[in-house]
């Protein structure tokens, strides 16, 4: 039992953790710091930054070709440090989810599959740096860390949240409430394609974009995953209408994802076990939405543009709780 003790418990510290991690990464992210350390695990060949005259000289001339800005640099290593942190929690879970199979309230290859994805997260971090924040790998690297916290959220409610009978929520609203994080996760990739292909101010008018509802667009261009950062399927320079088709198909995501979650809400507010929730769920969701707005409009300030990764962040939350709290404890 002191071995389930600590998997329930580290499962929760674990999940407030994936949290910071995330948030903390669109932080580096936004700031301009992804790249403030360019090799990887250490920074310019140390585990910390360099501090003193002849320890940036020696760095210097190890990396020659890169600029070093001490603040960057200490905002990217304080990201892989918790990073590191939550990445030996989700070894202990492993380790004592297997050793306490028999008493957790998760079966023991989730805490596997976790560890799984974390390490490969590891390598989405470290080609990040290497790759040079090529866009198809900085989102899935995003995708990754709000997969890394959806499992950690759902193994923590496990052990810590209460439950309703399945039986009292009818086929059809368990179904929508099933198909919200699908959703949510397709919005989330939407944003961190336009958050690393710099598109987030494509255009900066709304609701309309360029003047128009349907503004000009290049999908082709937009949608290649497999390109460096600013650059066309051809090499060329990313066009300002392959931009705004990103830009543009977010806004529409952002619309359908405001549709579905906000008919959930007002659909599970009216089940008094779930009313709490569905209101924080709906307060959310509208804050989410005027945030990203706000960043539109005044041009992405770095403190809207953190608090809206914050915004998907809690929505992943809210929504896997939810689904957990319909789910029949083992």
């Amino acid at each position: 039992m002191v071995k389930y003790n600590r998997f329930k418990q580290l499962s929760w510290f674990g999940a407030v953790l994936a949290l910071c991690v995330v948030v903390l990464g669109a932080y580096v992210r936004l700031s301009d710091a992804g790249l403030g350390c360019p090799d990887w695990p250490g920074c310019y060949g140390t585990l910390t930054v360099p501090q003193s005259e002849t320890a940036i000289q020696k760095a210097q001339e190890f990396f020659p070709h890169s600029t070093i800005e001490t603040g960057k640099a200490w905002k990217e290593m304080a990201h892989r440090y918790l990073a590191g942190t939550l990445g030996l929690i989700v070894l202990a879970l492993f380790v004592f989810g297997w050793r306490s199979k028999q008493y957790i309230k998760v079966s023991p290859l989730l805490p596997t599959a976790l560890l799984l994805i974390i390490t490969f997260q590891a390598a989405l971090g470290m080609w990040t740096v290497t790759m040079l924040l090529k866009p198809a790998i900085v989102s899935a690297h995003l995708i990754g860390g709000m997969t890394t916290l959806a499992l950690l959220v759902w193994i923590a409610h496990r052990h810590w949240g209460s439950f309703n009978q399945s039986a009292t929520i009818s086929p059809t609203l368990k179904l929508l409430i099933r198909g919200a994080f699908l959703v949510l996760l397709a919005q989330i990739f939407l944003g961190g394609w336009t958050s690393t292909n710099y598109a987030a101010l494509a255009c900066t008018d709304f609701p309309t974009c360029h003047g128009a509802w349907m503004p000009e667009m290049d999908f082709k261009d937009a949608f290649h995953l497999v390109r460096e950062l600013g650059q066309s399927v051809n090499g060329g320079n990313l066009t300002l209408p392959a931009l705004t088709a990103i830009q543009w198909t977010h806004r529409i995501g952002a619309l359908v994802t405001l549709i579905y979650l906000g008919s959930l809400a007002f659909a599970l507010i009216r089940i008094h076990t779930f009313r709490k929730i569905a209101a924080l769920l709906l307060a959310v969701l509208i804050a989410q939405v005027c945030i990203g707005i706000a960043n539109l409009i005044l041009h992405l300030p770095l403190v809207l543009a953190v608090a809206h990764n914050l915004g998907a962040a809690l929505l992943t939350i809210i929504t896997v709780v939810i689904n957990s709290k319909i789910t029949d404890p083992n």
